[in-house]
């Protein structure tokens, strides 16, 4: 069976499009959210985060800790956040390699606003069996594209119930 290289989930979140953005564009606050990220460091004297950010994504799977490097793509406010994994390693990301690419994009809606989490498989050179048995070892049996779909369920209810919360300024 052929791997598939994205998977999307979505839910609406009360809210207008720019707070939703304004959660989503802080890599600093994802760990509040993803069960697997635990938090980002943008590099020092990082004032607002724009396309070609870097930031190290911070990441913890059962007792398995790593970090990611990664670079934003997109940032229209209030319309989409997206950012692509370029490098990883344990304390520092170091093995430099197409990973993945995370995408938010916001669509105005009349409940509040769409959101839509899309992860992509970047690893598009990797031999799908050896995908296959690597995604199984990393996640506990399941394939990267299964398993994302839990974790993009779980933060996208995680972060509307935060930005649900948050009183509008």
């Amino acid at each position: 069976m052929a791997r598939s290289f994205t998977v999307s989930e979505s839910i609406v979140v009360h809210a207008d499009a720019r707070a939703v953005y304004d959660h989503v564009s802080d890599p600093t606050l994802m760990g509040r959210w993803s069960p697997e990220n635990t938090g980002a460091t943008l590099r020092p004297g990082t004032a607002a985060v724009a396309v070609g950010t870097v930031f190290d994504g911070h990441n913890k799977r059962g007792p398995f800790r790593w970090t990611t490097r990664c670079t934003v793509t997109e940032a229209a406010p209030g319309k989409c956040f997206a950012f692509r994994v370029t490098a990883i390693g344990l304390r520092r990301p170091v093995l430099r390699a197409a990973i993945a690419t995370w995408q938010y994009r916001l669509e105005p809606v009349a409940e509040g606003t769409k959101v839509t989490e899309t992860w992509t498989d970047d690893r598009r050179s990797w031999p799908d069996a050896l995908a296959a048995l690597f995604d199984r070892a990393a996640t506990g049996g399941k394939t990267f594209d299964a398993y994302h779909v839990r974790n993009i369920r779980t933060t996208l209810a995680r972060l509307k119930a935060a930005v649900e919360a948050t009183p509008a300024t």
